[in-house]
């Protein structure tokens, strides 16, 4: 798989250029189509989620047992994975266009459990994502795990690199 680099300013401020990846063409119809299943989501969100769990890595699979491009757990897995929300074997994880609108699933799910918890929607459902939605509602919002504010954060500042997606009508782009 090919993937073209885009070039932005190191976040530290020190001018260092870091590399970012675009996001691949054959996934960009994918991502379009399935944020636009959610209201809390936009494609550039998904797009920095999907770079922040694999980096567009379709096979990916985490020490923890996550796996594909959104870094499903098992569990996780067999409920979003069909749209009604029964396991479905036809469907394969390490598949985007099977994994891609799965995540969408869950996020709005997630968005809708969370919806209740004060400050930034956006945030309550990214931690929800990376922690689970009990580990936000009992912190009343992001939680302080480290492991979680560092999550929100890289997705939020990567969010920006995917802009142009959000801007995007047609499924393909140059």
């Amino acid at each position: 798989m090919a993937v073209l680099v885009m070039q932005c300013l190191n976040p530290s401020g020190a001018g260092r250029h870091v590399p970012v990846p675009r996001l691949p063409a054959d996934f960009v119809p994918l991502v379009l189509s399935a944020a636009k299943t959610c209201p809390d989501l936009t494609p550039s969100l998904l797009a920095s989620q999907l770079y922040t769990e694999s980096r567009f890595d379709p096979l990916a699979v985490s020490p923890a047992g996550a796996k594909g491009i959104a870094q499903f757990t098992q569990d996780a897995w067999n409920e979003f994975a069909s749209e009604d929300g029964s396991p479905d074997p036809g469907k394969d994880v390490f598949n985007p266009a099977h994994a891609i609108p799965a995540q969408a699933r869950y996020d709005c799910h997630l968005a809708r459990l969370i919806r209740a918890i004060p400050g930034d929607r956006t945030k309550n459902m990214l931690a929800a994502y990376n922690a689970g939605p009990s580990a936000v509602k009992r912190a009343n919002g992001v939680p302080p795990f480290r492991e979680t504010v560092a999550y929100v954060a890289k997705v939020q500042r990567h969010t920006a690199d995917f802009n142009y997606l959000d801007e995007a009508t047609e499924p393909s782009l140059p």
